[in-house]
């Protein structure tokens, strides 16, 4: 009894413990939310090395076997994972910052950290300018190292383009209804990215599950799947964002037609991802994936509408992180796995 009561206690003493240093700043900026957009990025960098190998001379191919199975090497993979972080990390920076005025008038926002003092306005601006610039500076290097298009300083051009759309996003809800499509945008601009990292270019031509249309149709699931998880997300602030003139697909059209919008923007997304399966010439491991991805989904609507909204915090984090690596644990099986064992296909 004496022994239960001492772990009871120790228990207790580690959930009052204040965060360390590092475990602050992590929460500032959701490190652990990495986990939407990253999968749908290092999915696409596995397809893209996959393309690359096929695009490479029949006397080359074979020496490249890591290539083919999606491996683009450990340099350029680091630096595309410093690219994916700093730039996730300098958006939502800057989304708080933005914001820190109506997230202290929130109820459900105003513990944050710049609402409730412990993270400075001048640190957050340092983290936010600090990691736009290593994300600009990691798109150089990626440039540099890549193999195929090397020194082509296509991702540093695009560089700017990507923080616009992943800055603007937090201003949006100011002045338009369809702030979710721009969210979307900037969270599908990752497997693009990343197929650029590997290949420098987009290239439509030759077979179809090796050209750029692989990761423009990923871009458009995630698009897709960012519009619809996000409206449901969005019901929490109905009227708070209504009271306060703040601009959302919610607030237009309100929490039920909203929904149904929302179950719309899944449905086409499943279809999407399908028709995804196909052209990149996918085997049995991708179709239970989807199995898999289809009831997330179809969980999430459900709690979405039959519970409370606390309810809505499982259905947008535990499911949507589910389905993204779910989603990343196919392709990856798919592209590195399957072709060493299974010949067969689904049809």
């Amino acid at each position: 009894m004496a022994r239960k009561e001492k772990r009871a206690s120790n228990h207790s003493l580690e959930q009052n413990r204040p965060p360390s240093l590092l475990e602050k700043w992590a929460d500032f900026v959701k490190l652990s939310h990495t986990v939407f957009a990253l999968p749908f990025a290092m999915a696409a960098t596995v397809l893209a090395a996959r393309a690359a190998h096929a695009r490479l001379p029949e006397a080359e191919q074979a020496a490249r076997v890591a290539l083919e199975r999606g491996w683009p090497g450990w340099k350029l993979f680091g630096l595309i994972l410093i690219a994916m972080v700093t730039a996730r990390t300098c958006a939502m920076a800057f989304n708080r910052i933005v914001d820190r005025k109506f997230d202290a008038a929130n109820p459900r926002t105003r513990n944050r950290h710049l609402p409730a003092g412990t993270i400075s306005l001048a640190s957050a601006w340092t983290l936010c300018i600090l990691s736009g610039a290593l994300f600009v500076g990691s798109t150089y290097a990626i440039d540099m190292v890549r193999e195929v298009n090397q020194g082509r300083l296509i991702c540093l051009m695009l560089s700017p383009v990507t923080l616009l759309f992943i800055l603007g996003y937090s201003l949006t809800k100011r002045f338009t209804d369809f702030t979710h499509i721009v969210l979307g945008i900037a969270l599908a601009i990752s497997p693009v990215g990343a197929w650029l990292a590997v290949n420098g270019a987009l290239d439509f031509g030759g077979p179809l599950k090796y050209s750029a249309v692989i990761p423009g149709l990923l871009a458009l699931i995630v698009v897709l799947w960012l519009i619809g998880f996000d409206i449901i997300y969005a019901i929490q602030d109905f009227e708070f964002d209504r009271a306060h003139k703040l601009h959302s697909i919610v607030v237009r059209w309100g929490p039920n037609n909203s929904l149904n919008a929302s179950l719309l923007v899944h449905i086409v997304m499943v279809i999407l991802l399908v028709a995804f399966g196909l052209l990149a010439g996918f085997k049995m491991a991708y179709w239970i994936g989807m199995v898999v991805i289809t009831a997330c989904l179809g969980l999430e609507h459900w709690i979405a509408r039959k519970r409370s909204l606390d309810w809505v915090q499982k259905a947008f984090f535990n499911l949507n992180a589910i389905i993204s690596l779910v989603f990343m644990a196919m392709v990856v099986t798919e592209v590195s796995i399957v072709p060493r064992f299974i010949s067969w296909r689904l049809w």
